[in-house]
């Protein structure tokens, strides 16, 4: 028997549609690409925007057509919050949420058994305990590994339905994540990411943890985390994925540059560079706030990479609303933009508000955005030339000559080689490069 996944969303889901893989291997599933034939295809679902749930439908059809006769099962954020919507689509056999996916092997098994159309769906009240999914021992990225460390979220920003998707905020085992960091750390893997709905809020009383010196201290939250893998033997470094400024604020940030192995990258999601709209929005945060973390960071490193999140027209923004996104993205200098158009979601504040933004508007406001972003991107990369870095290598474009992978502040690299055996040798290997010019959302190198 063999299954295919189709991962649409973040990076959580990328994790959890690796550990449903891991689930089917140990059912005796041989696992291949999404494009192949297979008998069963399961779909890992995002309902972040409106495009994400008709990108899903979309991906559900065009996997009945490879194989009419396969299972569809359909899990993930869609599922859990429209399990009838999903469930209407033609030719879909299966519907779990988001706290359902560690099952999802047997339910296909019963499928195949009684031919009874499944919607497994549990309430958002019952969305209150860890998910154990078990440990991700491999990944398909030789390079980098995500361990998630939390579920769900609780901060209800106007805007977002993930809340309702995901549940309550609960944490993973303190244990069970260092013991997965060791088994991805020994079997070869460099750089290893903190991932959840909501890293920020892990765990968040407070814990005596070993640091790298030997002393005891009291931590809290993703910090009892990255000091106990910072206190890890081995060459390897930590990222984080995300780091919401709704939770923590510059003290806080400023704890977590003391630790040598996390990276010097941190995305932020602003959302918007106005505080009207902030407010608008829930964040509990305003723009000068977001400014005091960012301030803590350049000041640490002047070249440290920080990406964002913004939202254009989210109802009753207005131009000079909009015109201080543009500015905040020109004085963060972020090295990545990621834009999106205000979306109505199920269940949420925003989309009952009043003086919603006009689609066209919404479009012009984007490109504008975008124009600012791709300048500003180049402008940060450009301010690195010259720099030497330690690049982690990950992959080989061989019809170009090209082996890149990412720096320490999240900078991709590309540089030419001669010999590709040679470039081989350096996939998953820590290696010194002088930095050249921006190229390709990127920038150009030269090994040291």
């Amino acid at each position: 028997m063999k299954a295919a996944f189709h991962t649409l969303g973040c990076k959580v889901n990328q994790y959890e549609s690796e550990a449903m893989a891991g689930h089917f291997r140990a059912a005796g599933y041989e696992i291949v690409d999404e494009r192949d034939f297979a008998d069963v295809y399961i779909i890992n679902t995002c309902t972040v925007t409106a495009v994400a749930d008709k990108k899903s439908r979309q991906y559900i059809r065009r996997m009945k057509k490879v194989n009419p006769d396969s299972v569809i099962a359909v899990t993930g954020c869609y599922a859990q919050i429209s399990p009838e919507e999903v469930s209407a689509v033609d030719g879909v056999d299966i519907v779990t949420g988001t706290n359902e996916k560690h099952r999802l092997a047997e339910y296909v098994a019963e499928f195949m058994e009684n031919r009874t159309k499944q919607i497994r769906i549990k309430g958002y009240e019952e969305l209150d305990s860890y998910e154990d999914v078990g440990t991700v021992a491999s990944t398909e990225n030789r390079t980098r590994a995500y361990i998630k460390i939390q579920e769900g979220c609780n901060r209800f920003c106007s805007y977002c339905v993930i809340p309702y998707a995901r549940g309550k905020v609960r944490s993973r085992s303190f244990d069970d994540i260092i013991d997965e960091a060791k088994k991805l750390i020994e079997a070869g893997y460099k750089e290893i990411v903190l991932t959840g709905i909501n890293t920020a809020l892990y765990d968040m009383e407070s814990a005596g943890v070993q640091s790298a010196d030997g002393s005891a201290e009291e931590l809290y939250g993703v910090e009892k985390v990255i000091a106990a893998l910072d206190a890890l033997d081995g060459d390897f470094r930590i990222r984080l994925s995300s780091l919401e400024p709704a939770v923590v604020n510059a003290g806080y940030v400023k704890r977590l540059l003391r630790y040598d192995k996390l990276c010097h990258h941190l995305h932020l999601s602003a959302q918007s560079g106005s505080s009207k709209v902030l407010k608008a929005m829930n964040r509990p945060y305003d723009r000068d706030e977001y400014l005091d973390i960012v301030r803590v960071l350049r000041e640490h490193d002047p070249y440290y990479g920080i990406s964002t999140d913004i939202i254009v027209g989210f109802p009753g923004e207005k131009e000079a609303d909009f015109e201080d996104s543009c500015r905040l993205v020109e004085e963060t200098a972020f090295c990545k933009t990621h834009i999106f158009k205000y979306s109505k979601r199920p269940f949420t504040k925003a989309a009952e508000m009043k003086e919603h933004v006009a689609p066209q508007i919404k479009n012009i406001r984007s490109e504008a955005l975008h124009k600012v972003s791709r300048k500003v991107a180049a402008d940060f990369f450009r301010s690195c030339s010259g720099q030497e870095e330690k690049v982690l290598f990950e992959e080989i474009y061989h019809d170009r000559g090209i082996i890149t992978g990412f720096t320490d502040n999240y900078t991709r690299v590309y540089v030419k080689y001669d010999d590709e055996a040679s470039a081989e040798m350096l996939i998953n290997e820590f290696v010194k490069v002088r930095l050249g010019q921006p190229f390709e959302e990127g920038m150009t190198a030269e090994l040291i």
